[in-house]
């Protein structure tokens, strides 16, 4: 399969920022596609006046958005006929994030729960068409086949494929801001080749449960897993 990210995430990290803070929100959502890998690391973003119709700002907001992340390292801009605003590669390094609020991670946490288990619930009580099932399998052998490297960027996106098929088109929105915040966390230490193992057993899990319309065992089967990111969250960063 192709590495295009899906249509309901890509709508959900493009729709229009807010007015009132139009440069502070159209950075965060620069940042999140990032973090969410629908731009992955040496890909390029799409053009400024793109960007500025999808955000319903003007073109020097984005151009000074843009500017705000490749100062900080996260975007390179080049020049010429191949020209364009890069996402770097590789991306810095995320600091160290100390101590961090346990309430403030137990709320995006729990949240967490609610919208996936809820998103596999729903995906698993629909009927989904030959696309949908392949889309959603091919997602899941992608991770299973990616390197260390890719893994948490095509991890990511299996996660928001199965909120797409939900049917759900709000929560997709949901479910990715609350990812990027987790991911956010995630990069701030190691993967474990250990830990990618199971995550991947319990992907197959979750996707086969899902493709036999198996509602509770896709939901058991999401809270399995994200019980095990919740340990290692809450053991680095707490």
């Amino acid at each position: 399969m192709t590495e295009t990210p899906l249509r309901e995430v890509r709508r959900a990290v493009y729709r229009p920022v807010r007015e009132g803070n139009a440069l502070e929100d159209t950075v965060a959502r620069l940042v999140q596609t990032i973090r969410l890998g629908v731009v992955a690391p040496g890909e390029s973003l799409p053009a400024e006046r793109d960007l500025a119709a999808r955000y319903a700002v003007s073109r020097d907001t984005v151009r000074e958005a843009i500017r705000e992340l490749a100062d900080t390292g996260y975007l390179v801009r080049r020049r010429g006929r191949y020209g364009g605003t890069f996402v770097a590669d590789p991306l810095p390094q995320p600091p160290d994030p100390g101590r961090i609020d346990v309430a403030h991670l137990e709320d995006v946490l729990g949240l967490r729960r609610v919208l996936e288990a809820g998103a596999a619930r729903a995906a698993a009580s629909r009927s989904l068409d030959a696309a949908q099932r392949d889309e959603l399998w091919a997602r899941y052998e992608a991770v299973a086949a990616g390197s260390e490297a890719d893994y948490r960027r095509r991890d990511t996106l299996l996660h928001l494929a199965i909120a797409e098929v939900a049917g759900i088109p709000s929560l997709v929105a949901l479910a990715a801001e609350n990812r990027a915040q987790v991911n956010a966390w995630l990069d701030t230490f190691p993967l474990l080749p250990r830990n990618i193992e199971h995550a991947n057993a319990q992907h197959e899990h979750i996707v086969t449960a899902i493709l036999a319309g198996r509602a509770d065992a896709a939901e058991h089967a999401v809270l399995d897993h994200l019980a095990g990111t919740e340990a290692l969250l809450r053991g680095f960063l707490t």
